[in-house]
C-alpha cells in the first residue's frame, strides 16, 4: 500500500512569505510605509516566548517592523487594556497581537475586544469573528484556520460539496474553520460536521470525511481505522508527550497517529512542518494587509 502525499506547509508558507515580502516592498516604495506589528506578552510562559520570538524574526525578514512588549505576570487587566488603547492610536502600529494564553486574572475575550478591528491581525475581535460567520468578508480571518484553508486551496483539494469533519469546537480553530469552509463562495461550499467531547460515534463520523481536520489537543487521537481511504487529513494539534531520548525529556506530536494514518489517507500534513508554518505566514500576510488598508 502506498503512503499518502505529504502536504508541505513549509513550502507553501514560503510561497506566501514571498508574496508578503513583495507587498511590503511595494508599500515602502510607493508610500514610504513600513508595516508594523507589536507583540504583547504577559508573563514568561516558555512556549509563548518561543512563539513570539519566531514571529518577530520572520516579520523582520519580510520587511515588517516588529516590537515586543513584555508585561509582568501580575499586570492588572486595566493596565493591559490601557496599553492596547495606546497601540490602537499609534499610526506606526498596523497590527497588534496579544499572545495567548494570558494569566487567569485577565479575561481574554475582553482583551481581544479591546483591539481595534483594523489592527486585529490575529482575527479574534468580535466584529471580525461575526463577519466571518455571516460571510461578510471580515477584515482578518484567524490565522490557523486561514492557514489550513490556504493549504487546501494551494494543494488543489476540492472543497465544493466535500464532506469535512472537524475534530474540536474551539474558538481558535474549530469554529472559525467551520465558518470558512461552509460559506457560499469560491473555495468553500463544503458540508461541515463539527465534532466535540460530547459527540457520539466520533469514529463513524470521521470515516465519512473527505477532509478530516484534527484540532482537539489529544495526542495521536486519530487512528488509521477512523480515516476513509484516500481522505485528506490535516493535523492541527500540538501535544507534549514524554520522551526520555529527547533533549528536553519530551517531544511535540499532533492529534493524528501519523505513521499509521499515512498508509490510509490520500494526503496528509506532517506535524511538525504542516499547519504550524502557515499560522505565522497568515499573521504576517494579515499585517501587510492592515498596512495596505491604511493607504488605500
Amino acid at each position: 500500500m502506498s503512503s499518502a502525499r505529504l502536504i508541505d506547509g513549509k513550502a507553501i508558507s514560503t510561497q506566501i512569505h514571498s508574496e508578503t515580502l513583495a507587498r511590503t516592498r511595494a508599500l515602502k516604495e510607493k508610500y514610504g510605509v513600513i508595516p508594523g506589528i507589536t507583540f504583547v506578552r504577559v508573563g514568561d510562559d516558555p512556549a509563548s516566548k518561543a512563539y513570539v520570538r519566531m514571529k518577530g524574526a520572520k516579520a523582520d525578514e519580510l520587511g515588517i517592523r516588529s516590537d515586543t512588549i513584555v508585561l509582568d505576570e501580575q499586570t492588572p487587566q486595566a493596565e493591559l487594556l490601557a496599553l492596547i488603547d495606546k497601540l490602537n492610536r499609534d499610526p506606526q502600529v498596523h497590527g497588534i497581537l496579544v499572545q495567548a494564553p494570558l494569566p487567569r486574572h485577565i479575561k481574554e475575550d475582553e482583551i481581544f475586544s479591546g483591539i481595534d478591528p483594523n489592527k486585529d491581525v490575529d482575527g479574534f475581535h468580535p466584529l471580525n469573528v461575526g463577519k466571518l460567520l455571516l460571510g461578510q468578508n471580515p477584515l482578518f480571518k484567524p490565522c490557523t484556520p486561514a492557514g489550513v484553508h490556504e493549504l487546501l486551496i494551494r494543494t488543489g483539494v476540492p472543497l465544493s460539496g466535500a464532506e469535512v469533519v472537524i475534530l474540536g469546537r474551539g474558538n481558535i480553530v474549530g469554529k472559525p474553520m467551520a465558518a470558512i469552509l461552509l460559506q457560499k463562495e469560491k473555495h468553500a461550499d463544503a458540508t461541515v460536521t463539527l465534532l466535540h467531547s460530547r459527540s457520539r460515534n466520533i469514529a463513524e463520523h470521521c470515516r465519512r470525511a473527505d477532509i478530516l481536520i484534527a484540532a482537539m489537543g489529544q495526542a495521536h487521537f486519530v487512528k488509521a481505522d477512523m480515516v476513509k481511504p484516500g481522505a485528506v487529513v490535516i493535523d492541527v494539534g500540538v501535544n507534549r508527550v514524554d520522551d526520555p531520548q529527547a533533549k528536553n525529556g519530551y517531544r511535540l506530536v499532533g492529534d493524528v497517529d501519523f505513521e499509521a494514518v499515512r498508509q490510509v489517507a490520500g494526503a496528509i500534513t506532517p506535524n511538525p512542518g504542516g499547519v504550524g508554518p502557515m499560522t505565522i505566514a497568515m499573521l504576517l500576510a494579515n499585517t501587510a494587509r492592515a498596512a495596505e488598508r491604511g493607504v488605500s
